[in-house]
């Protein structure tokens, strides 16, 4: 058996979650996409994957393997696109990532526009709410809101976010004023688990070095932007999130960003793409058609909340 195409079997299984849905997707049987993993399990001489009647779940060693064989397909693809001579003609799967909320947002209206001009593209994107690691995950591009290591990853500025406290205006007119951090200690609080359960840090103030961490107990902590933005819109609380997550919300009046004055520094977004990739003709396609559009949508969005 072909040890190259037995490792694409045991990658496109892990991305469907199942022995069957890789061989649905592939077009073979349960037993050819079974007869391939035991191929490569025989060859590393242990078990790759865990099996129940329904899912798989890597085992320690298959983790390993599974970023290798990633990268393995990634240079493969890479190397036949080049000496195809194809920098032209984007094609192929497009893998990218991005934190949930901005990929529902931004990316996917994108990539829905990308695939129809590109019609023999297909797009692969997962919403993630932690920093994948794309080289050994296999993903093309990436969208990423944070301040970057130093890496070899190519990295393209496309905007920058603000941290903001935001509540409805009806619910701030029924509450103490919110003048200063310590002033959240009166207020209900609606958190958000990506920004903090039970405390928010700001900037130091003038008579400190050292940040400004307000502790509280939540009325509500929810682990969804959509289930925050809506309670604080229907007035049940102040919560902290992306401008970005609250923009339509700022335009409309239905929130209003309150302590502007203590918040911390704003944090860029970029595009990354593992070194090399942009030579590949989806990859180049895909970053010279989103880098402009998120560029505008990110400086309207900041318009929009620098407004408020």
């Amino acid at each position: 058996m072909d040890r190259i195409d037995a490792m694409k079997v045991f990658v496109c299984a892990l991305d469907e979650g199942s022995l069957a849905a890789a061989g649905r997707r592939l077009g073979r049987s349960p037993a050819a996409v079974s007869r391939a993993i035991a191929f490569l399990e025989a060859h590393v001489g242990m078990a790759l994957l865990h099996r129940t009647t329904r899912t798989i779940k890597l085992s320690e060693a298959g983790e390993r393997y599974a970023a290798s064989c990633r990268r393995i397909l990634t240079d493969l693809e890479e190397a036949d696109l080049m000496i195809a001579g194809e920098r032209a003609a984007p094609r192929g799967t497009l893998t990218l990532t991005a934190p949930v909320a901005a990929g529902q947002d931004f990316l996917r209206p994108l990539l829905d526009e990308f695939v129809d001009q590109y019609p023999e593209v297909t797009a692969r994107l997962y919403l993630l709410d932690r920093p994948a690691n794309l080289i050994d995950e296999g993903i093309d591009v990436a969208l990423r809101i944070a301040h970057l290591a130093d890496s070899t990853l190519i990295a393209m500025p496309v905007g920058e976010v603000r941290r903001v406290v935001v509540a409805a205006p009806r619910y701030l007119a029924k509450h103490p004023r919110l003048k200063e951090p310590a002033d959240l200690a009166q207020h209900r609080i609606i958190s958000m688990t990506h920004f903090g359960v039970d405390s928010w840090s700001f900037p130091s103030s003038n008579n400190s070095a050292a940040p400004q961490t307000v502790h509280f107990t939540p009325r509500l902590i929810v682990n969804s932007v959509q289930g925050a933005v809506a309670s604080a819109v229907d007035g049940h609380g102040v919560t902290r999130l992306f401008s970005y997550h609250v923009a339509e919300q700022v335009r409309d009046a239905s929130l209003k960003i309150v302590l502007t004055g203590h918040e911390q520094a704003p944090l860029p977004v970029h595009l990354l793409t593992p070194q090399g990739r942009l030579a590949v003709p989806k990859v180049r396609a895909f970053v010279d058609f989103a880098v402009p559009r998120l560029r505008a949508h990110f400086s309207t969005l900041k318009a929009i909340t620098d407004a408020d």
